[in-house]
């Protein structure tokens, strides 16, 4: 026996992400009815919950339609699992069993190195977008001047007013437990940094493309473009970005791209 099973039962969807079936898992883990094994999956349901994981995009209940003889078929249910979801149904299962120390084994490290390639993808994510927003945020800054703002400060507030559902700088750092000599946007993860690049680049395009006049009208600008980008992110169900974890410092990510490519 070896760690090459659990290769041979991992599928690929359509959209080339590799999954488990959790029929399959049961079978390789020698439980002798699938019953059994359902008071494991609900373990590992619990502690990806408890890991701050949401549980579906790790467990996605399907029914299955299989074979009984005949040509006939019926329905049976069945989870689809991910690689972290084998991980955690792996470390509740029987440890005594073989095939359960080789799979503890197995997707430790592969999960390990899902984690690594994640981090890399989110890393470089970040490293763009953080550049992106600075290039924006210049230009931001002149559409500003030119509709006669005086106090960019005050201007950029209100921008995060708008997406913050209230907040200004000063809160933000607070909310994310940030020194006040760490910048905002240095410890924003990807999605974060996305919301706040589309609100820089629609206020810019907003005061350009009207000409807004006057310092008033232009705060009240960039805070209603903040708005319309946090409702978005509500009509989509994403996570308000005041509620989006802290990342660590851009010069971290910056370091493990490096030792990567070295």
């Amino acid at each position: 026996m070896n760690n090459n099973i659990f290769e041979k039962i991992k599928k690929i969807n359509e959209y080339q992400s590799e999954f488990w079936s959790s029929r399959d898992l049961a079978k390789v883990l020698d439980y002798s009815e699938y019953r059994h094994f359902l008071p494991v999956i609900k373990k590992a349901k619990e502690a990806c919950e408890n890991s701050g994981q949401v549980i579906h995009n790790h467990f996605e209940d399907i029914s299955e339609m299989v074979e009984i003889g005949s040509g006939a078929k019926r329905a049976i249910n069945t989870i689809y699992l991910s690689r972290y979801a084998c991980y955690l149904i792996i470390q509740n299962s029987d440890p005594s069993k073989e095939v359960v120390a080789l799979g503890q084994t197995y997707f430790a490290i592969q999960t390990r190195r899902q984690e690594k390639s994640d981090q890399l993808i989110e890393d470089n994510k970040r490293l763009h977008l953080r550049s992106e927003i600075k290039t924006h945020n210049t230009s931001l800054a002149e559409a500003a001047e030119n509709a006669g703002v005086s106090n960019y400060g005050k201007f950029q507030n209100y921008g995060y007013k708008g997406l913050y559902g209230g907040l200004d700088a000063n809160d933000i750092h607070k909310k994310k437990g940030l020194k006040k000599s760490q910048k905002i946007l240095d410890h924003m993860g990807s999605e974060e940094l996305a919301a706040n690049l589309f609100r820089a680049t629609q206020a810019d395009a907003k005061l350009r493309r009207e000409k807004i006049q006057g310092e008033m009208n232009a705060n009240l600008t960039h805070f209603h473009v903040g708005q319309k980008v946090r409702r978005t992110i509500e009509e989509l169900g994403g996570t308000m970005p005041e509620e989006l974890p802290s990342a660590d410092g851009i010069s971290k990510a910056r370091t493990r791209i490096k030792k990567i490519k070295n």
